[in-house]
């Protein structure tokens, strides 16, 4: 998308510094190494960077002018030189800029657990039936928010953004210049808790999506006495969970899931409960848009897990069920619940450490643990300094490790033909290395 001159100085409210040439219009550009012929040069800040830094450097590459929040940083070479208190929500100002000219229907979906998932399926559902875009992979912060939306094309007609935090008011900020019609607030749980300091902070966070949200508009939210207790939104809400009297006929198989649902049946190409609830903040969203059943189950009927998320392969004749993405206590328990009641023994959990869950992580850990105390046929690894603390309340036979490569090691000794290993971890214990290993034979 290209901008005039004076859009960018409106949309930002930015000060004038410098104008010799305004003429044309303009991409915009927070990369200096990217930077096109006419583009204009947005410097962000990060904890261990400052664009600013580069501004000499995006004006070399071509861009013609740029913004800056340092009144003094006026270089030669520039066509025009624009100053803003913060060049991050100048960027959100003009993307929201352009939001509302194409005006898109604007889906919002924020949750401890799940965010990406369920983007994912509700793309595959409204597209059925809309020209729609989508947050890229997991873009969920300020700046993904706004690449997201600079690259929508014109004629979209409805807009998912994923919404992530790491700390109270960064959601409110990203509903802030999104303006959401529909807020979605799929779970709560105890990820991000040692920065927020307890669920409760997290359920709050997470329902600042509604703040921005259009009076005529609709959040649908999970159901709980602690997400009803954090809802300010004062409009239309409905509040979805899987004990809802009208979800029924729930039939979970291996990699696949079937219910019915206000009288009409779905087929998931995916396990769980966890799923099953998602898909009915999928539905009830594409109800409200307007769409048939029929078009409802089709999207979801072709929605397919994606990278890292119960993503399902073989290596030498052990099924290898990846969903190691992420992990939290809530998304665990899921996980271990939907594969140990659909996979057949002999079964291998491969866990590894959670992380962010502040002070009391030992005892989440162990929690797990016990938690596993309710199943039986299984054995478990664990991997890392925190994933040990599973095994030290299990009954279940196990084996700890510290690093990828002795697990990796193990599993190739001693995991038989046959055999179902499921891998759920925090991103940062970088599973995928386990895998790899394992196929390298």
């Amino acid at each position: 998308m290209k901008f005039k001159f004076e859009e960018l100085v409106k949309a930002t409210n930015a000060k004038v510094l410098q104008s010799i040439n305004t003429s044309g219009t303009f991409s915009i550009s927070t990369d200096s190494r990217k930077i096109n012929v006419c583009d204009v040069y947005i410097p962000l800040k990060g904890e261990n960077f400052d664009g600013h830094d580069f501004i000499d450097s995006a004006i070399q590459n071509g861009a013609r002018g740029y913004f800056t929040s340092d009144k003094n940083k006026i270089l030669p070479g520039a066509k025009f030189v624009l100053y803003v208190e913060n060049t991050l929500i100048a960027y959100m100002q003009i993307a929201l800029m352009y939001k509302e000219k194409i005006n898109p229907i604007t889906v919002a979906i924020t949750g401890s657990s799940g965010k990406t998932t369920t983007k994912e399926m509700m793309a595959s559902v409204l597209s059925e039936s809309y020209k729609i875009h989508k947050t890229a992979l997991n873009h969920n912060n300020e700046v993904g928010q706004c690449q997201t939306i600079l690259s929508m094309p014109e004629n979209t007609e409805v807009l998912i953004l994923e919404m992530g935090m790491r700390g109270l008011g960064e959601i409110e900020l990203l509903s802030k210049y999104a303006r959401p019609d529909i807020a979605l607030v799929i779970n709560t749980g105890s990820t991000h808790v040692g920065r927020l300091g307890s669920v409760r902070n997290i359920a709050k966070a997470k329902c600042e999506i509604s703040k921005y949200l259009h009076k005529e508009g609709i959040l649908i939210a999970h159901d709980t006495d602690l997400i009803r207790k954090m809802n300010k939104y004062k409009g239309q809400t409905l509040y979805l969970s899987l004990e809802s009297p009208e979800l029924k006929n729930i039939n979970l198989h291996r990699n696949s899931s079937e219910f019915q649902y206000k009288n009409y049946k779905y087929t998931l190409n995916i396990e769980g409960l966890h799923n099953i609830q998602n898909s009915l903040f999928v539905i009830n969203t594409a109800l409200r848009l307007g769409m048939s059943e029929e078009k409802i189950a089709a999207g979801l009927a072709k929605f397919k897990p994606i990278e890292k998320r119960w993503e399902v392969s073989e290596i030498c004749g052990i099924k290898i069920i990846n969903d190691s993405y992420n992990s939290n206590p809530e998304s665990l328990k899921a996980a271990i619940s939907t594969f140990l009641s659909t996979q057949p023994a002999p079964r291998w959990l491969v866990l590894g450490d959670m992380k962010e869950l502040g002070k009391k992580e030992r005892a989440y850990h162990k929690e797990i643990g016990e938690f596993l105390n309710k199943f039986n046929d299984v054995k478990l690894i664990t991997v890392g300094n925190l994933a040990k603390f599973i095994a030290k309340t299990t009954v279940h036979e196990h084996f700890c490790f510290l690093d990828n490569s002795k697990a990796a090691k193990f599993i190739k000794e001693n995991a038989e033909a046959g055999s179902v290993l499921l891998f759920k971890a925090s991103r940062s214990m970088k599973f995928e290395e386990i895998i790899r290993e394992l196929s390298e034979t």
